[in-house]
């Protein structure tokens, strides 16, 4: 009895469908999964570094600090000093409020870094699009293994059931003969 329930904590259900799998064999086939999703990031990584040129490189890293709190902060520190050392007493004034030079660079910023995160946005969606490919290959050949699997198993029911209905079969036939032998006794 104790060794029943040691087998029944160490299995696993699998979800959808009526199968336990032990922890040993759960792990595994995580660790199949888990080795093979690395494996095509690892190839989509090593093709992406393949066929995207310096210049998209650069977009992709201007895009990457661009939409950082890095960059943010860095920022935010820049425009308060500009200000500061702009309205301080007895400090050469250079961008005087309204602050034109500071709104000149500003917009200079934005005209060049917009461009930039649209072609990095743009090579991501492409990107995407591919790993959704990916994604539905694999979903689609693991569905087809799934059916496989399934017919499978309703063979083998099948054939269960006419092993099963052979097997009472014998045994109401033994039980005839048995009861026979006895009779003649």
């Amino acid at each position: 009895m104790a060794k029943s329930r040691d087998v029944e904590e160490r299995e696993m259900p699998v979800e959808g469908l009526d199968v336990a799998l032990d922890r040993q064999n759960a792990d595994r086939i995580n660790r199949l999964v888990n080795s093979y999703e690395e494996s095509i990031l690892r190839h989509l990584n090593n093709d992406y570094a393949r066929n995207t040129s310096k210049g998209n490189r650069i977009a992709d890293r201007v895009a990457s600090f661009g939409g950082s709190w890095m960059f943010i902060g860095s920022f935010s520190v820049l425009l308060v000093l500009w200000i500061l050392w702009n309205v301080i007493p007895k400090t050469p004034h250079f961008d005087a409020p309204p602050y034109i030079f500071l709104n000149l660079i500003l917009s200079f910023l934005a005209g060049f870094q917009a461009p930039f995160i649209m072609m990095s946005q743009n090579r991501q969606a492409a990107r995407d699009k591919n790993e959704s490919i990916i994604d539905f290959a694999i979903n689609y050949k693991a569905e087809q293994e799934i059916d496989d699997m399934q017919t499978h198993l309703h063979r083998m029911e099948e054939k269960l059931d006419r092993v099963e209905g052979q097997m009472l079969l014998l045994q109401s036939t033994l039980e005839e003969l048995l009861k026979g032998s006895r009779d003649k006794q």
